[in-house]
């Protein structure tokens, strides 16, 4: 296909998405009429991951819904390792979030989270810059890093740090025969992992910092 086709015909199959109680993925050239409580995320992904339509998104979005449900976000200072497209920055500030910080190696995931901030109108609560960890803040409430168990297991100290204690990790990209794998780094590094979700092969976790 020529490139110009390309990057048009994969929207026709992006659709609107509820993931959760209330979360709400709307492409940007899709109409939507909210519910009184959609939580409405507009997004454009362009060449960035992360629309929604891959379980470890879902994944993560469904634990970002059950956190806020339980107080986690309100007001929380966020982190998102690897923010893709930002829809987890999105959703975790449309859930309570104060600020969200989002980092991606990939140049194209910033231009696309900062471009998907401003469609929401929130430029002025999330950034996003290039790099990875250490992120040079102070640490934060919570650590969004839906990436792959590998680098989850490599990283697990690096992530355990950007956590103030009792600040929550909420890690996806697990595939189910990796859960334990992940966990026993996670526990290694001294983060206790308090939940756990699965749909199809894949898995997240929740971890806590003492």
């Amino acid at each position: 296909m020529d490139e110009a086709d390309w990057a048009d015909a994969w929207k026709a199959f992006f659709p609107v998405m509820r993931i959760g109680r209330r979360l709400v993925i709307r492409p940007t050239w899709r109409r939507h009429r909210a519910a009184s409580d959609d939580i409405v995320l507009a997004l454009d992904p362009g060449m960035a991951f992360g629309t929604g339509l891959h379980p470890t998104t879902r994944l993560c979005l469904a634990a970002l819904e059950g956190v806020a449900e339980r107080g986690g976000l309100d007001g929380a200072r966020v982190l998102d390792v690897g923010c893709g497209s930002g829809i987890l920055a999105i959703a975790a500030t449309r859930l309570g979030a104060a600020s969200v910080l989002g980092v991606d190696i990939d140049p194209i995931a910033i231009e696309a989270t900062l471009a998907n901030a401003r469609r929401n109108r929130l430029a002025r609560r999330i950034r996003a810059r290039e790099g990875s960890l250490p992120s040079g803040e102070r640490p934060f409430d919570v650590v969004l890093a839906n990436l792959i168990a590998s680098v989850l297991v490599a990283r697990a100290g690096p992530l355990r740090d950007e956590l103030r204690p009792a600040g929550l990790l909420l890690a996806s990209g697990i595939f189910a025969d990796r859960e334990a794998e992940v966990a026993d780094a996670f526990e290694t590094v001294g983060l206790a992992v308090v939940e756990h979700s699965i749909e199809g092969d894949w898995v997240a976790l929740v971890a806590r910092r003492p």
